[in-house]
C-alpha cells in the first residue's frame, strides 16, 4: 500500500467487547418468537456454550495479562483490569435476558406444548418415588464424592457440574459429581400419555442426598461449575517429539487456571467465602449464576424431542445433479471446475470422491490437511482403504485445534499404523487450510486434482456449517497447491505461487494490491467496489487498508458473523462502509472475496479471514474462482446474503444489532432459505 505524509487517526472496536456483540446476536434468535420453542431453546444452548468457551480463552488471556509489569502494560495500552470489568458488567446484563428469555417465555410455551421441565420442588410423591428408584438402579454407582480435604481448584473438572454439600453439625463441604458424562443431563419421568416430562439429573442427586451421605445431615446443597484456562500451558522446548510433549500436556487443560466458579443463586456469602478459600480463588473468579448450569447440555434435550413442529422444518442435503450422474468424479473434475456448498448440499461426495480415489488403479498419491477429524467417518474409512490398496497417503494432522488436540493426534497414530505419511504442527504455526491433492497418472504422465474448501473435512459440521468447497484440475492451482504440502512436508521454505493465496506468503500483499487497485480505480472516476464475507475481521492493517479505500470513495459491503473491530459509517474514515451479519438456523462459515476491478471482476473464497493470525500466523489457502459459471453462482449467493431482511443484522458505529427490515412493499429475503431453493437447480 502507498504512504501518507501523516498518520492517519482511526478508531477501532475492541475484539473481547465486539465478541460479546455477536453473541448478543444469537440470544436474538433465542428471543424471537418467529423461531420454533425448541430452536430457541437451542439458541440459548449455543449461547451459552459460546460463553463457556469465552471464558476458558479470551478472559483466560487477559487474566494472563493482569500478571504483566504495569510499566510494561502502560506503553501497550493494556488496560485488563478495566476492560475485564466492563466485559463482566456485560456477560451479566446478558445473563439477565437469558434467564427472562428461558423462565418467562420458553418453558411456559414448552409447557403449552405438554413438554414439561420439572424441578426438584414441583415433584409429586409418585414422581419421587420413581426418581429415587431411578436412582438406586443407573445412577448410585456412578457417583465421585470429594471430601473438602482434598478438594482443590485443580481437582474440579473443567465445565463440569458439581453439587456442593454442606454438613449441619460440622459445617464440613463435600463435593458430588454430577454423572452427567455416563447418564446424560435430563432424566424423562414416566407421565400420562400426550406429555413428555424431563427433570434434572442434578435434581435426582439432591433428592436422593439422604442414599448418598446416609450418616450425615445436610444442610444445603448448590450447585456448582469451574471454567479454566484453555491454553496448554507448554513449555518453549521445541526440542525432541514435541507431539508427544502436547499429547501428554493434554492432561494439564483440567489443571489450568481458573477464569470463572458458577455458584447457584442464593449461596449465603459465609458459604462463598468459604468455598472461595477452599479453592484459593479470587472474588473476581466467582460468579453467582441461575439456579441451572452448563446449559449447553440442553442441545442434547432439543435433539432427543421427536417433534417436528417445534423444530425448524428439515433442509434434507440437496442432491447435485452433474455429481449424481457421474460415472466417475474424476472425469467430472477434469471436464469443469465444481462447486458444493454446505449444509445445503451433501457432503457425501467429499467421501465418494476419497472412496473412488482409495480404489482408483490410476491413482498414485493422495495429501490432505485435516484440522477438525470426526472421531468415525467415510473420509477416514476411505483414507485407511487406500493404504491397504498400496496408495502414498500423506497426512497433515493440525496437532493444536483447540479442544480437539486428543482426537487429532489419535487419528494420526491409527494412520501412521497404517502405513501414511503423516505430519503434525508447526511449533509456531497451525494449519487451518482445508484442502485435498490427489495425483493420478494418466496416459503416462501424473495429472493432479485439488479440493479447496472454507470448511473443515468433517461431516458432523458440514450438517450446520454453511461452506463451499471447490474441486478443481486446474493446472497452476494444482501445481501450487502440490507446493503447498511440499511446504507442509518441510520439503519446501517458501512456495513460487502461480494462483493461490497462501499464508503466511502472499495472502496478506495479495489482498492489499486488490484494495489498492479499487482505490487507484475510485480516485480516476471508475467504479470500484469491494464486498468481503469472513467470520470475523481483527488485523489493523487491513482495516486500515478499508479505511483509506473508503476515504477514495470505494464502496465497501462486509458480511461479518462474528466480531469486527472495523467501525463503519465514521465520517473521514468508514463513511463508505456497511458491514452486516447474519445469524440465522445454520453458521455462516465461509470467507469469500469479491472485487469489482473496474467490470473486470475478481472472486475469491479459502479458509482465512481478516485476522493477524490468519494472514500470519496459519497455513491457509486461498482460491480465485475461475470457471465463469462458478463464478456467476458464488456472486449470486453473495447477493442474497446482502439481500437478508430476515435474520441480517446492519451493525451501526455504534455497535448495534438492528435487523434489517424489509420495506412495506418488499419480499421478505431469508438468504438461507433463498439459498437452498436457488441450489436446486444445480
Amino acid at each position: 500500500m502507498g504512504t501518507t505524509a501523516k498518520k492517519e487517526k482511526y478508531t477501532y472496536r475492541d475484539r473481547e467487547l465486539d465478541w460479546l456483540r455477536f453473541n448478543e446476536r444469537v440470544l436474538q434468535e433465542a428471543a424471537d418468537k418467529e423461531n420454533p420453542v425448541l430452536e430457541r431453546l437451542r439458541f440459548l444452548a449455543i449461547f451459552s456454550s459460546n460463553l463457556d468457551e469465552f471464558f476458558k480463552v479470551r478472559i483466560s488471556k487477559l487474566r494472563q495479562l493482569k500478571k504483566v509489569k504495569r510499566n510494561i502494560r502502560k506503553p501497550l495500552g493494556l488496560r485488563p483490569n478495566k476492560l475485564l470489568n466492563t466485559l463482566l458488567t456485560e456477560i451479566d446484563q446478558q445473563q439477565q435476558r437469558f434467564g427472562n428469555i428461558f423462565r418467562g417465555e420458553i418453558l411456559p410455551e414448552l409447557n403449552e406444548n405438554n413438554i414439561q421441565l420439572l424441578s426438584l420442588e414441583h415433584y409429586t410423591e409418585k414422581q419421587k418415588f420413581d426418581l429415587k428408584e431411578f436412582f438406586k438402579q443407573s445412577v448410585a454407582s456412578k457417583l465421585t464424592i470429594i471430601d473438602s480435604k482434598d478438594v482443590s481448584s485443580d481437582s474440579l473438572e473443567e465445565g463440569a457440574l458439581y453439587i456442593m454439600a454442606r454438613t449441619k453439625s460440622s459445617n464440613k463441604l463435600l463435593f458430588v459429581l454430577v454423572p452427567t458424562t455416563e447418564i446424560g443431563r435430563f432424566v424423562e419421568v414416566p407421565a400420562e400419555e400426550g406429555k413428555q416430562v424431563y427433570t434434572y439429573l442434578e435434581d435426582v442427586l439432591k433428592l436422593n442426598a439422604d442414599l448418598i451421605f446416609p450418616e450425615m445431615e445436610i444442610a444445603a446443597l448448590f450447585n456448582i461449575k469451574i471454567s479454566k484456562d484453555a491454553e496448554l500451558y507448554l513449555d518453549d522446548e521445541w526440542n525432541g517429539d514435541w507431539i508427544e510433549l502436547i499429547y501428554n500436556s493434554l492432561s494439564k487443560r483440567q489443571k489450568g487456571q481458573p477464569t470463572r466458579l458458577l455458584y447457584e443463586q442464593g449461596m449465603p456469602k459465609e458459604l462463598q467465602r468459604k468455598l472461595r478459600k477452599r479453592l484459593e480463588l479470587g472474588k473476581i473468579d466467582m460468579l453467582e449464576g441461575g439456579r441451572r448450569h452448563n446449559f449447553s447440555d440442553f442441545m442434547s434435550l432439543v435433539d432427543g424431542i421427536n417433534n417436528a413442529a417445534l423444530k425448524f422444518k428439515p433442509f434434507p442435503p440437496l442432491k447435485s445433479l452433474k455429481f449424481e450422474s457421474a460415472k466417475s468424479i474424476f472425469d467430472l473434475i477434469a471436464k469443469k471446475d465444481r462447486l458444493l456448498h454446505f449444509p445445503y448440499q451433501d457432503f457425501r461426495y467429499i467421501e465418494d470422491w476419497l472412496s473412488e480415489a482409495a480404489t482408483d488403479a490410476k491413482v498414485t498419491t493422495i495429501h490432505i490437511s485435516l484440522y477438525r477429524i470426526a472421531k468415525k467417518s467415510r473420509l477416514t474409512s476411505a483414507l485407511l482403504e487406500a493404504l491397504d490398496n498400496g496408495k502414498q497417503v500423506t497426512i497433515f494432522v493440525e496437532a493444536k485445534a483447540r479442544f480437539d488436540e486428543a482426537n487429532n493426534i489419535r487419528w494420526g497414530r491409527r494412520f501412521e499404523e497404517k502405513g501414511a505419511k503423516v505430519f503434525y504442527s508447526f511449533p509456531n504455526v497451525k494449519v487451518h487450510s482445508k484442502i485435498l491433492h490427489i495425483e493420478r497418472l494418466e496416459h503416462g504422465k501424473p495429472v493432479g486434482y485439488a479440493y479447496i474448501g472454507t470448511g473443515n473435512f468433517n461431516s458432523k459440521t458440514a450438517k450446520v456449517y454453511c461452506d463451499h468447497g471447490l474441486f478443481t484440475a486446474d493446472e497452476k492451482i494444482t501445481g501450487d497447491l502440490a507446493k503447498v504440502f511440499r511446504v507442509l512436508k518441510r520439503e519446501m521454505l517458501k512456495p513460487k505461487l502461480k494462483r493461490l493465496l497462501i499464508s503466511p506468503f502472499n495472502t496478506r500483499s495479495s489482498f492489499e494490491n486488490l484494495i489498492q487497485r479499487e482505490i487507484l480505480n475510485a480516485e480516476n472516476n471508475k467504479p470500484a467496489s469491494i464486498t468481503a464475507k469472513m467470520n470475523s475481521l481483527e488485523d489493523k492493517q487491513m482495516i486500515n487498508c478499508l479505511y483509506k479505500a473508503s476515504n477514495a470513495g470505494v464502496k465497501i459491503k462486509l458480511l461479518i458473523r462474528g466480531f469486527c473491530c472495523l467501525v463503519p459509517g465514521i465520517k473521514g474514515q468508514s463513511e463508505n462502509i456497511q458491514v452486516f451479519s447474519i445469524v440465522d438456523r445454520f453458521l455462516e462459515h465461509a470467507r469469500v472475496f469479491h472485487f469489482h476491478n473496474n467490470g473486470e471482476e475478481e472472486l475469491y473464497m479459502g479458509s482465512a479471514d481478516w485476522m493477524t493470525r490468519n494472514l500470519d500466523k496459519r497455513i491457509e489457502v486461498i482460491t480465485p474462482i475461475l470457471d465463469e459459471d462458478i463464478f456467476a453462482q458464488l456472486k449470486d449467493i453473495l447477493n442474497i446474503q446482502l439481500n437478508d431482511n430476515v435474520k441480517a443484522r446492519i451493525i451501526g458505529s455504534e455497535s448495534s444489532n438492528d435487523y434489517v427490515k424489509a420495506s412495506p412493499e418488499g419480499e421478505k429475503v431469508r438468504s438461507q432459505y433463498e439459498i437452498y431453493e436457488y441450489l436446486k437447480r444445480f
